[in-house]
């Protein structure tokens, strides 16, 4: 990560290049994890909250919310530095939902910067990348495409 002299800095639209690669750190879910975003979402399917429900499920377990696992990978990514203080703008997001998270998986992802595509009255730049989110055994669990809109340099 870059620091300016008031703190850290992410890349900007000219400085990401098509074919870049960065990998998260990994994320352990876990059964609190899961409460919360019920409670904070409402989603109270028995999916994601029932044990017993889930025992005669094809499953056999309770899985993860897939918007968590969506939320926690948006959040990893962040923490990469590549976004601080340069992103303006969440633009899209197409995802695909493959494989069940379980409490107790891990989950990292890897983003490849795919297009970009320059916006000059809107500050920045379009940068489409490919996301996976990838588990402890290397399965994709979700992946997609992500739009943001990055600043352009200043000057």
């Amino acid at each position: 990560m870059r620091y300016q002299d008031d703190g850290p800095i992410g890349y900007y639209f000219e400085e990401v290049e098509i074919g870049q690669t960065m990998v998260t750190r990994g994320r352990t879910v876990t059964e609190a994890d899961i409460v919360q975003f019920a409670g904070l979402t409402g989603d109270y399917n028995p999916m994601h909250t029932n044990a017993e429900y889930m025992k005669n499920h094809p499953m056999g377990q309770r899985v993860a919310h897939g918007m968590l696992t969506l939320s926690y990978a948006v959040g990893q990514l962040y923490q990469l530095g590549f976004m601080e203080r340069t992103v303006l703008a969440f633009r899209g997001l197409e995802m695909k939902f493959s494989l069940p998270v379980l409490i107790g998986d891990t989950t990292h992802v890897r983003l490849t910067i795919k297009e970009k595509k320059e916006m000059k009255r809107l500050g920045g730049g379009i940068v489409t990348s490919e996301i996976k989110i990838i588990n402890q055994e290397g399965k994709t669990v979700q992946s997609g495409t992500m739009e943001l809109l990055l600043a352009l340099k200043p000057g």
